[in-house]
């Protein structure tokens, strides 16, 4: 049979929708790394600070 003319199989074509609140759960997340990574720029971690 030639590939033109094979069915998908069934997980390629049901793919899984993401709701608009996961993205707003990334969303946060991502913005709360990037505050954490701010608020310690400049910060000596050196293990003599532990």
């Amino acid at each position: 049979m030639p590939i033109a003319l094979k069915q998908p199989t069934p997980s390629i074509v049901t793919a899984p929708t993401t709701s608009p609140w996961m993205h707003l759960v990334w969303f946060g997340a991502a913005g709360l790394f990037v505050s954490i990574l701010a608020m310690t720029y400049g910060l000596d971690l050196s293990p003599g600070f532990f």
